[in-house]
């Protein structure tokens, strides 16, 4: 759980500046910048900058989410969020990602405003992406809709892309809350993924893959791990079945 959090810093009244971020950085100290010195600011690597409520009854389902990218848990406050995070977690393109990294604290035209976003994506080409995570019934609503404006202005300011997501692709979530279990680290089967990724050299299937060994549960689980972290590349449009064809990613250093 994290720690409390207790807001200390608050923005100048009447700055030149009317748009700031409140967070907190890797050694949980808080900090306060306006917009323009927040580009270079690793918030992939913040705590979180919120408490997220737990109390019987509530309607939410918070809990934590073990991130293969991160390899820590992060926080979510509800199973969409969670869903969202496997994704990214799973997105080759994701280095690493952050939950509640920072408040929004903002004048507009309105008048003042914050937003608490729920994800903070670095990909690998290093640039930003700037999640919000609702229900799909509430997506259409003035206010959401307004914070929403609010928050993609503001990410245009910063150079981040921004996205307000719902439900996920059913096809697309199915195939990856499956290989999910197959995450972890690999340890004594470790030593079985040259050989998989010798014979997947040219697309096969995964029952031909597999079909060399009488009993190859222990070969499948590090298959389904390969496909995972996109060692055994595969087509993401169609059900995963042992029909399905896979084929060796090129050769890349590995830790």
């Amino acid at each position: 759980m994290s720690p409390k959090r207790t807001r200390v810093l608050r923005p100048v009244k009447h700055a030149a500046e009317q748009l700031f971020l409140h967070y907190y950085d890797a050694d949980n100290t808080e900090r306060l910048l306006p917009a323009a010195r927040a580009g270079d600011v690793r918030f992939e690597d913040c705590k979180p900058a919120r408490d997220i409520p737990t109390y019987v009854g509530q309607r939410h389902t918070p809990g934590f989410y073990w991130s293969a990218s991160n390899d820590t848990g992060l926080e979510y406050e509800s199973f969409l969020e969670a869903r969202w995070m496997k994704l990214l977690d799973f997105d080759a393109n994701v280095i690493r990602f952050a939950a509640q990294p920072f408040i929004f604290e903002g004048v507009d035209t309105e008048g003042s405003w914050t937003h608490y976003p729920d994800l903070f994506v670095r990909r690998t080409d290093g640039s930003a992406l700037l999640l919000d995570v609702k229900n799909p019934e509430q997506m259409n609503k003035l206010a959401v809709q307004r914070q929403a404006h609010r928050s993609r202005t503001a990410c245009a300011r910063l150079g981040w892309d921004y996205q307000m997501v719902g439900e996920p692709d059913p096809q697309l979530w199915a195939t990856v809350e499956w290989l999910a279990g197959y995450r972890r680290p690999l340890n004594a089967a470790a030593d079985l993924v040259e050989p998989l990724l010798f014979r997947a050299a040219q697309p096969v299937s995964i029952g031909q893959l597999l079909a060399f060994r009488p009993d190859s549960q222990v070969e499948r689980a590090v298959v389904y791990h390969l496909m995972w972290h996109h060692r055994l590349l595969f087509d993401l449009t169609h059900p995963l079945r042992d029909h399905t064809t896979v084929w060796a990613a090129p050769t890349l250093e590995h830790t």
